[in-house]
């Protein structure tokens, strides 16, 4: 039965990395095609769209982490079904916030990219979306 444990910090790992893949996948693309945009009119390109492009990626780091709470859960006893369900369902949730992350990010990019303006404003919705997967790895730990 321990087994399962297992597979939960797999998942905890795996799930949020491959969320986070496909936000940062989204969120470039839509940098390039925005500083292709600004390239084509003349305009200096953002740099700051690279920091949209990243956002994504911290969904890994929370994943990592909670992968090895998990495995100090499993080395304290803790019940192997919870471990297991806490993995999935906290990578899970991790990995959507990163998705959607990454098209918040990629509007963001599009916006910044046509209007130059709103810079402060798009970082604050980025990380709304982004206090989502802080959330659940705050109550993950609890959980465990």
């Amino acid at each position: 039965m321990n087994y399962l444990a297992y597979i939960g910090m797999a998942c905890a790992l795996c799930l949020s990395a491959i969320g986070s893949g496909f936000g940062a996948g989204i969120a470039s693309q839509a940098a390039v095609g925005a500083w292709k945009k600004c390239y084509s009119q003349g305009k200096q390109g953002p740099f700051i769209m690279v920091a949209f492009a990243g956002a994504p990626l911290t969904q890994t780091i929370y994943g990592f982490l909670l992968m090895n709470f998990i495995r100090n859960a499993i080395a304290g006893g803790t019940d192997p079904v919870l471990c297991f369900f806490v993995g999935l369902l906290g990578g899970t949730s991790m990995g959507l916030s990163a998705y959607f992350q990454g098209k918040v990010a990629a509007c963001s990019a599009d916006s910044l990219g046509e209007t130059g303006k709103g810079t402060a404003n798009y970082f604050i919705v980025i990380g709304i979306v982004e206090t989502v997967a802080l959330f659940t790895l705050v109550f993950s730990l609890l959980a465990l």
